[in-house]
């Protein structure tokens, strides 16, 4: 069963995702050569905190960070710590909150200093399919619809969807149903419904989709170690279209 929310709880969810937004915000203003992915962590923990809100992946399965960053070849579940950010690289922070029983979730990409043509290529196509995929999260619509729109999309670019890891349902638990494949075909899977709220998150590699897990037991990279990007919302659907609870990370 995929949860529905009701509109009261969607609002909650708002609050939420509006403190994952602003902290993501806050963090991007720091990013630059020379510090280090701890510092991220630590000033993701503060901001979550006198906000009111609980981090939401420090414990989680037994993550040991309140954020993920994940650099490079890296393609999620980054975890900080002493690794020095250079000039040139691309850095994706994942942060998640929980707040008056609900959760918000949102992930973006950023360069660090100036990067490469390829790189910016991928960073823009990335964010471009998870808007591509928030324009199909309409009532009448399928699930199948969004991940076919990442799909066509990030493919027509010249680069591939990573298949190991999905968007999620998002509400009172972090994760809920229904999966959410950044690949997959139109007109399939469920019909999108009033309610449902969809933490929409497409992983992008430069290279070959393929991942593999690093000795920590977390850290998934790409297989042949080319550049990846990830971006995410988490979206509501609505009778008036789809509502983007996480949208300050995009504000200047």
């Amino acid at each position: 069963m995929i949860p529905l929310k009701t509109a009261e709880e969607i609002q909650i969810m708002r609050e939420a995702n509006r403190i994952v937004g602003e902290v993501l915000k806050e963090l991007k203003r720091i990013i630059r050569p020379g510090i280090n992915t701890s510092l991220l962590d630590r000033k993701a923990e503060e901001g979550i905190r006198k906000r009111g809100a609980i981090p939401a992946f420090k414990g989680y399965r037994g993550y040991p960070a309140v954020l993920c960053v994940s650099v490079n070849e890296e393609v999620v579940h980054g975890i900080p710590g002493r690794r020095i950010l250079r000039e040139g690289d691309i850095v994706s922070l994942d942060l998640g909150v929980k707040y008056r029983g609900f959760y918000g979730d949102a992930a973006v990409t950023l360069p660090v200093g100036k990067i490469s043509e390829k790189a910016r290529k991928l960073l823009q196509t990335t964010r471009n399919a998870l808007y591509q995929a928030i324009e199909k999260a309409i009532v009448g619509n399928y699930l199948g619809d969004i991940s076919w729109a990442i799909q066509s999309y990030v493919e027509k670019e010249g680069f591939q969807v990573v298949r190991d890891f999905v968007g999620h349902g998002i509400g009172e638990n972090l994760h809920e149903e229904p999966q959410i494949p950044n690949f997959g075909n139109p007109g399939t899977g469920p019909r999108l419904e009033e309610g449902m709220v969809l933490a929409i998150e497409p992983m992008v590699n430069e290279g070959t989709w393929e991942v593999k897990i690093l000795e920590d037991g977390w850290t998934a990279v790409t297989l042949d170690g080319s550049l990846s990007a990830h971006f995410e919302h988490t979206v509501a659907v609505t009778r008036d279209g789809p509502y983007i609870l996480s949208q300050e990370w995009e504000e200047e």
